[in-house]
């Protein structure tokens, strides 16, 4: 069973991982190639793009792929639909994992938004201090705020244009609640903006602001294609590919 395993998370870790002790599995991971030292998975690794959905067709034929599990980003919303599409003319299996997203607790201000666009347009309506936690790509979208400050984290430098008032913080999680309690203090953050993004390795931040009482801008994630077949764990998926097997 030959799989394309299209990955960056730690969930698509995860699953290279149990499929690399099992017989009958041949995994191939593939990343984006947007992170300069990416954690990388066990087994076959390829790096970079397939050229849109004609691309990804191509490759799937040529390297004799069986199924495909789609353990992206949630937000990488173009390889999703790419990847949907390409299957579908194959005639593939394909599975989205997908981490279940974030929801609110009490205590915590929350106003989501649809995307980048639309929490730019929000953010100066609740603070002025802004930490943008959104990855390195979409930072240009805050880039006429002149009025606001931004720390900006990102894993690498952010592509495009910048805010003027704004200072770049290069880091990896996961963080601890105190550490991102003391960077919103010591910064004097009045809003934050994130990226409904799920998880565990990230949310520390939230905490931080629902203690603080600070506001927070959630940016909701893209729709995956209709009808696509959602997992929302490893276990699910890994059981899903060995019925697949049978």
């Amino acid at each position: 069973m030959k799989t394309l395993l299209l990955g960056g998370t730690r969930e698509a870790r995860e699953l290279a991982h149990i499929a690399s002790g099992e017989q009958g599995f041949d995994i191939v991971s593939s990343l984006a190639g947007r992170v300069r030292d990416p954690l990388l998975p066990v087994g076959e690794v390829r790096v970079g793009g397939f050229g849109g959905v004609e691309g990804l067709r191509d490759w799937l034929v040529a390297n004799g792929i069986d199924i495909v599990v789609d353990a992206t980003h949630p937000f990488a919303g173009t390889i999703s639909a790419n990847a949907a599409a390409a299957a579908a003319d194959l005639g593939l299996p394909l599975v989205h994992l997908r981490r279940p997203g974030w929801s609110p607790q009490d205590g915590d201000k929350w106003t989501r938004v649809p995307d980048l666009a639309a929490a730019a347009k929000t953010v100066g309506a609740v603070g002025e201090r802004v930490f943008l936690t959104i990855g390195r790509q979409g930072v240009g979208a805050f880039a006429g705020l002149t009025e606001l400050w931004f720390l900006i984290r990102a894993i690498d430098p952010p592509e495009g244009g910048l805010p003027p008032r704004h200072e770049l913080l290069l880091a990896r999680g996961p963080f601890t609640v105190e550490d991102e309690s003391r960077l919103l203090a010591d910064r004097h953050i009045d809003v934050l903006v994130t990226k409904d993004s799920g998880g565990d390795q990230t949310d520390a931040k939230l905490a931080a602001a629902r203690a603080a009482g600070l506001p927070v801008v959630m940016i909701d994630r893209p729709s995956l294609p209709e009808g696509a077949l959602v997992m929302e764990n490893v276990a699910q998926v890994w059981d899903w590919l060995r019925s697949a097997a049978e």
